[in-house]
Formats: structure tokens, sequence, C-alpha cells
């Protein structure tokens, strides 16, 4: 609570007597939440029931009255809280009723007292009109937007004044040209997630501004356009003037990110990494992927799962046919236990079918008129209707515009905001969930296997962006290692802050690759194996892939922007899994790994074995660290699709467990 002042009392009509006023004595407050601001303005009564909370209509003439019905009058306590959550709870437990006031008129209970109460979010003020000064008692009228008035708050106890001066450290308020006494609220915070095509309606300043603090929509569209449109708002008024240099696009791209530094090999603290040798890269295959059968003789009479490591390390080698997706996706994205039984399993998805539609409940019971008032699930509503209608129409399953995969995927996303309204929704969020949602064919199950995959990547949509950082940061770290050459050259360009790589991490490479297959990608990477941030030398592959085009042909830091970009759906996804594997195992058996890379990838710092200095057992063959999984001998598929019954899981390496 920043603000609270008592005395605070609206004067009402009491309807025998227009000449009288019903004078209701109240306290109003300023209460700042983790993302918005609310004003609350309600009697000093304890008694107040919150089903009977007033909220202004459309217009000024009406109010909202909330209303039990006869049978929840009964069921329900008279101590229901009347706190701003308690909005939520009371949507499944009470009925609207329209019911016709004149101004200023106000709900008479049965003692004779008139009950009013209201409040609102600070991104919905419009307006506060002001009383003349030397008028007795100051008031001040909030005027919300679409022109809903609501009730006089009169300052019998203290100057308004001090209300204004909080109001204004979180918004800006003008004086309007008309009257003096009306302050104009002038809102300049802009949702974090509006559509990327509304940036060039703007003037090119507004467009850098934008970028700063939205690089997510920008790296949404495509990068070409937005590097040509950026460079063309750095040229200066002069048709003959030059264009700015790169690196001054550099360093603004570098600020879009705050506190984020690729290159620091020369700060204090940071350990240099140059010049180690990770030796040559081992040759890798993979395998076809789990059948039906390999699953099911893996699992006991009551439906454990015998040997969980065993199956992880069959789905990194090969992914999973099809059909075992729906079940197996449970499991890998954790909302199924994997030692759980069949009857276990049958037992929760019931407790969490009843704990989704009591929350699909709550947005679908929440009138027209009330989400006018409810700013930011209107501006969640409105975003994921955008992206719903952007979503990849190649797959059947989301064919048409009035396809009941739309509609779900809508249903789903919007239920998601109940469930973490503090997150709410964030563009990127609905590619996370479409090919959920295909493969689960389910509303309930693609809800909680979404939930699950959004406790891995919800650091990746907060605000503060730390997650991008800090992924950013040790993509830089483990690429250096891997190709310093590489990594020079990309800073020479003024690209070493690999931005062009923020889509690949923001949405686990969803734009990047076909429908299907993302789908072997994702559930190779849900299996945590061979290391941590795997998906971080998925990034390295790629890029060292390409490598040589983009020195070769002498790359600058617009023609690699558009190059990245147009990689899009012409990646190999077999290629790039057996080019990060064989990445993983360089650098797992780097005598010499330094401490930041050995943090990144989750293993020891050393590969050498206490029993011996040249990190070989007595047979000769290299010891793996701990991360490392095991070998399997089973038939293999190499990087081109032929077949390999001869070589284990590892290539042309034999590994022994840890």
């Amino acid at each position: 609570v920043v603000y609270e002042q008592e005395g605070v009392f609206i004067h009402s009509s009491c309807g025998k007597n227009d000449d009288q006023d019903n004078i209701t004595s109240g306290i109003l407050r300023v209460i700042e939440k983790e993302n918005e601001v609310i004003v609350d303005w309600r009697p000093l009564d304890d008694t107040l029931d919150a089903s009977n909370i007033l909220c202004a209509g459309k217009d000024s003439s009406s109010v909202v009255e909330w209303t039990q019905t006869p049978k929840e009058k009964c069921s329900q306590g008279a101590d229901r809280p009347s706190s701003y959550e308690a909005e939520w709870d009371m949507v499944t437990t009470v009925s609207f009723k329209k019911k016709a006031h004149s101004n200023g008129d106000a709900t008479t209970h049965a003692n004779g007292e008139s009950k009013w109460s209201f409040l609102f979010s600070l991104a919905d003020l419009k307006s506060i009109t002001q009383s003349k000064e030397g008028m007795g008692w100051s008031y001040l009228v909030f005027c919300l937007k679409d022109d809903v008035k609501l009730p006089a708050l009169h300052f019998h106890h203290g100057d308004s004044k001090l209300l204004i001066k909080c109001l204004e450290k979180h918004v800006v308020l003008n004086e309007s040209p008309q009257d003096k006494r009306i302050l104009l609220v002038n809102s300049q915070n802009k949702s974090l997630s509006q559509s990327f095509e509304n940036l060039f309606d703007d003037s090119s300043y507004s467009l850098l501004q934008k970028l700063k603090k939205d690089p997510y929509t920008v790296t949404m569209g495509r990068f070409s356009k937005v590097t040509n449109y950026i460079f063309d708002s750095f040229r200066l008024s002069d048709p003959s003037s030059q264009r700015r240099p790169p690196s001054e696009m550099a360093d603004f791209l570098n600020d879009a990110i705050p506190g984020l530094k690729i290159n620091q090999q020369e700060e204090p603290g940071f350990e240099v990494i140059t010049r180690i040798d990770l030796g040559k890269q081992p040759e890798v295959t993979r395998r076809e992927p789990v059948s039906a059968e390999e699953w099911a003789k893996n699992m006991d009479s009551e439906g454990r799962i015998l040997n969980v490591d065993f199956i992880k390390q069959l789905i990194f080698k090969g992914g999973l046919c099809h059909t075992l997706r729906k079940e197996a996706w449970k499991f890998l994205l954790g909302y199924f236990p994997w030692n759980s039984t069949k009857e276990e399993r049958a037992n929760l998805q019931k407790k969490k079918t009843d704990e989704y539609f009591r929350m699909k409940l709550q947005w679908k019971s929440v009138s027209e008129e009330q989400e006018k008032r409810n700013s930011r699930l209107r501006d969640y509503r409105s975003l994921i209707e955008k992206d719903v209608n952007r979503t990849d129409r190649t797959n059947k399953f989301y064919e048409g515009e009035d396809n009941p995969g739309l509609i779900l995927l809508h249903d789903i996303l919007m239920t998601y905001c109940m469930y973490d309204f503090d997150l709410g929704y964030v563009q990127g969020m609905s590619d996370l969930l479409s090919p959920v949602l295909y493969v689960m064919e389910n509303e309930v199950d693609a809800f909680w296997c979404f939930v699950s995959y959004m406790e891995q990547m919800h650091q990746n949509f907060e605000e503060q962006m730390q997650g991008m950082k800090t992924q950013l940061i040790q993509l830089s770290t483990l690429l250096r290692l891997l190709d310093s050459g590489f990594c020079s050259y990309l800073e020479s360009q003024d690209s070493g802050y690999l931005y062009f790589c923020f889509r690949w991490l923001l949405i686990r490479f969803k734009r990047e690759f076909s429908f299907q297959d993302i789908l072997r990608l994702w559930e190779v990477m849900w299996t945590e194996l061979p290391c941590q941030n795997f998906h971080l030398l998925l990034c390295c592959a790629i890029l060292e892939s390409e490598k040589q085009q983009i020195m070769d042909k002498h790359y600058g830091f617009n023609e690699i922007l558009k190059h990245i970009n147009e990689l899009s759906m012409k990646i190999d996804v077999e290629y790039i899994l057996c080019k990060a594997e064989a990445i993983s195992m360089q650098m797992m058996n780097c005598k010499e790994l330094p401490q930041a890379v050995s943090e990144i990838l989750g293993i020891e710092s050393s590969s050498v074995t206490p029993d011996s200095d040249t990190g070989e057992d007595e047979s000769g063959a290299l010891s793996c660290p701990t991360s490392l999984y095991q070998s399997i001998s089973t038939p293999v598929i190499a990087a081109n699709g032929t077949r390999d019954s001869t070589q284990h899981m590892s290539g042309t390496q034999s590994l022994t467990p840890a």
C-alpha cells in the first residue's frame, strides 16, 4: 500500500429527497502490485459482502450488481474475502444482473445503509476531474476508459493533492487545454508483446525505442526487414549523408538487452578461454525411433517404467515413433512421474481434469463489462487471438479459420493466463503449445504438458529477460571454446552479441524446423541428455555448419542476420543432432575443459579419471564424464540415412558408464 487515506466520502442521493445526500465514509488506498497499480475505495464498515460490490457499467447511469442465487446464499458464508484477488474466486459463484440506478445512486440494504465499493487498475484510468478551489471539501472524480465515471470522492480529512502526487509516480498527468481542472492520463507504457506489424506504423525513433523495450517481438519477424529498416532510420536528414557505421547499430542492439555483454574476455573476474585443443570431432550416428514394442518391453505389469535411463538414451539417439508420443511426452515433460503406475496416472489425470476446467470456467465466466475493466486480461486475450491466427497452418490439425485445433489453442492459452496471471501471455508461447496440442489431441493433457514445458521456459518470457541474457552469454562462451576464430570474425562484424540466435533460444527452434522435425528435436532435448543445455550445443552446431559460407563470402553485420534468418525450414534435423552430439563428446573428452564450460554443460571440470593421468582406463578406452549416457548396442541410422547394425550408439568410440 503506497497511499492510504481515511475520511474519504461518497455523497449519494437517498432517492426520497434529492436535496439530501447520503454520506458514506470510506478508506482510499493505492496498492502497488507486481505488474500494476490498483486504486481501491471501500466503506469503513468491515461487514461489506464481496458479493454486493458495485462496479460502474458501460454508462454512468447504471451499475452491475453482483448478486447471489438463493442456493448460493445458503451454501456460502458471510465472510467471503473482499480483496482484489477474490474477484476470480467469485466468478463461478455469482450471477450477473443489470440494475438501473440514477447517477450516483447506491444499493440500499435492509438496515438502510448505503453500500458502495469500487476498485480499478491505473492502466484503465482516462482522466481525473478536480474540484474548484475554495468550494468546500475538495473532491476528485475518476473517469475510466470507455467514459465510465465513478462517483465523486470527497476528502473531508485532508487534501486530495497528496493522492495526485502519489499517482504521478506511476502515470503522467497533464492539464486539459479545455479545462484546467481536468487532468488527462498520458499512458506511455505499451503492452510487452504488441504485434510485430505495428512497429512499422511508427516513426523511426519510436521503432528504435520499441526495439530496445521489446526484442521479443522484433526477433519474431524477419531479421533482414528489421535491420534494413533500422539502418534507414540511422541515416542523417541530409540525402547526401552516408549511413552511420554498423558498429553504432551493434551498440544499439547490445543495449536492447540491458546488462548483456558478450565479449567479456578482458573483463575482470571472467575466465579467459583461448586456443584449447578440443581434438577432432568424433563421428556420430543415430538409430531408428523407439518403437511401441520397445516401449512396452520396458514396462512392468502395473505400468511402471523399468529402466528410465535406458529409455531416455533410446529416445535421445532416435526419438519416438509418432504413435508413442502421446504417452511418452507426458513422462518427458514431467506431467507423469516416471515411477508411477497406470492406476496412479489415471487418478492424476482425473484430478488434473477437474482442476483445468475450474480454471477455464474462471475466464469463461468473465462478463464483457468486467473484461473492459481488467486491462491485463483484455490485453492477454487480444495477443492470444493474434498469435493463434498466425499459427502454422501447414499441419492439418490447424487448417481452416474455425478449426477446432485453433479454438483449443486459444482456450488453453487463456486458461494458462488464469494459472499464471503474473506472467500471463507473451508472444511466442503459442509456438510452444501448438506441437504439444497436436500430439496430445486432448485439451487437458495438452494444458498440463504445456504447464510443465513453461516451467522450463518461464525465464525466457519474463520482462527482465534474465533467462535470455544468461543463455546468450553461455552460448558465446561455448562458441568461443569451439571456434575462437569464428567468434573473432563475428565480433569484427559487430555480431559478437549473437543477437541473431535470440529467436532460436526464445521458442526452442520452433520456427527454424518443419513441424514434424520440431517434434523429433524437442523430444530429444527433453531427455536432458547428454548434458545440460544441449540446446546451446545445437546452436553451436548450426553456426559451425554455416561458418564457412559466412566467412568465405565476407558477410557483414546485415548479411549475417539475413543469412541466419533465411535458414528457417532448410536445416536438416538429423544432421544437426549428430553434429551437436559430436560437439558434446568433443568437449567432454577435453582434458582441460574450462570451468565456465563445465558449469554450463553440468559436467566435471576435467575428464581425467582418478586412476589415470591420461584419461584412459586399463583397457585403453576413453572414460566418460559423469553426465554422458551409457553405450547401447543397437541398430543405428547415420546422418545420411544409411543403416548400420555394427556400430554402437556412440559412433566410433566405445563409452563406459559413469
